[in-house]
């Protein structure tokens, strides 16, 4: 392990029993798939502040800024060893109470799920651990978990500070 990272933020937003997922296509690092609504790679300037990469993410691909947004909150952090790198990922929750504000990213294509339909996407591996914690357990608390994702699934604890 040669201590390469790869630092990562996801964007969930909610309205009413739905998600907005994106389906993403043509990127090199996960693949056709569907993702949070947006996220992406910090930039250096954002590498002590998740927040500040989501933002800008959400910005950039779908036009929605924090005003736009209800109870923004990290709720999950997780790792994994893929290709020798430890791609660390932060995943956030909003509400959206206008969702005709999101029209279209240039990034692919955004589609409102039913949560309950939600584990049918296909979706990068963590972030398919990540959401069907959420829809079990998270949705229904406002705790902020960590996990290292393994090949059989995450294992999810509270991160509290002491």
């Amino acid at each position: 392990m040669d201590g390469k990272l790869r630092n990562m933020t996801g964007i969930y937003l909610m309205h009413g029993d739905k998600l907005l997922f994106l389906n993403r296509r043509g990127s090199r690092v996960i693949g056709d798939s569907y993702v949070g609504a947006a996220g992406g790679h910090f930039e250096k300037d954002e590498l002590n502040d998740a927040k500040a990469c989501v933002l800008r993410e959400l910005f950039e691909e779908t036009g929605l800024c924090e005003d736009d947004l209800r109870d923004l909150s990290m709720r999950y952090v997780t790792l994994r060893l893929k290709n020798g790198e430890i791609r660390q990922n932060y995943y956030f929750f909003a509400y959206l109470d206008d969702p005709e504000k999101v029209k279209t990213s240039l990034e692919g294509t955004l589609e409102w799920v039913e949560i309950d339909r939600a584990m049918e996407l296909s979706m990068p591996v963590s972030a398919k651990y990540m959401i069907e914690h959420f829809i079990r357990i998270g949705r229904h608390d406002r705790n902020l978990y960590g996990g290292i994702t393994t090949e059989t699934g995450i294992e999810f604890h509270v991160l509290r500070e002491f």
